[in-house]
């Protein structure tokens, strides 16, 4: 943990990248490095018990029919069941029942992730801080003396320059094929989706918009008509062609 300027800040590896952790502000008597530890053990816990990258996971086993739900930990039984919850909202362009291979939490599961990251902060008297999982930010209070955070986001090409930055209260999620390729899977047809480079969904949740995220960057425009019907999320899309298109509440800065 080190301190830059007002905050305090830590990098963790976990779930295959990098969270960032950043404490701005806490209650009195708050011990910054017992909080950040605290959320970071949460992390690898939660990590270890929905990764699909690890065979005998309980995920992966519950995947694999080696598991009954009801036996597995209860975490896991959460998570799925707010998948079926953004599969419904999202008409369907997030679905992790139609990946090859069976169900894939994944597209949901990191923003849940980092919630729960931010919720053992608040547990431990942090009152502002920001967890940041490779473009995937869970928000907690506001900076002091501001109303909402300003999250850059991307360029899905030039990798030095942001392609927008957004005013947030408590999640943005941002998701495309420019860091690992046509690794998303259009539910519908089943094929690698293509047409979007960049796909970023504001909200009340990072988990639903982490999921909201990974549809609409399958389903481009389509999929962004159903963001614009949900109340609490905006969302913002880059196209292959460069193209940017938005809900009209979302807040540029």
């Amino acid at each position: 943990m080190r301190q830059v300027l007002d905050a305090y800040v830590h990098a963790e590896p976990v779930m295959g990248t990098v969270v960032s952790l950043s404490v701005h502000d806490v209650a009195s008597g708050t011990d910054v490095r017992v909080a950040i530890e605290a959320a970071c053990r949460r992390l690898h816990q939660l990590d270890a018990l929905l990764t699909l990258w690890d065979p005998t996971s309980p995920m992966s086993r519950v995947r694999a029919g080696q598991l009954a739900l009801d036996e597995a930990p209860e975490e896991l039984a959460t998570v799925l069941a707010l998948c079926r919850e953004a599969t419904a909202i999202s008409g369907g362009w997030f679905d992790p029942w139609a990946m090859p291979g069976g169900v894939d939490p994944t597209g949901l599961a990191k923003g849940w992730v980092l919630e729960q990251a931010v919720a053992s902060l608040r547990n431990h008297g942090v009152r502002a801080a920001m967890v940041n999982g490779g473009g995937d930010v869970a928000l907690l209070g506001t900076p002091r003396g501001d109303d909402s955070w300003r999250i850059g986001i991307q360029h899905p090409w030039r990798r030095d320059t942001l392609a927008a930055v957004l005013e947030a209260r408590a999640a943005v999620a941002t998701s495309g094929s420019y860091e690992r390729g046509a690794h998303l899977i259009n539910p519908f047809s089943g094929q690698p989706a293509v047409g979007v480079a960049s796909a970023t969904v504001v909200g009340t949740s990072l988990a639903m918009a982490d999921a909201l995220a990974t549809g609409l960057a399958v389903g481009g425009d389509a999929a962004l008509d159903v963001v614009r019907r949900l109340e609490g999320y905006e969302g913002y899309l880059i196209g292959a062609d460069g193209t940017e298109t938005s809900t009209p509440g979302i807040d540029f800065v």
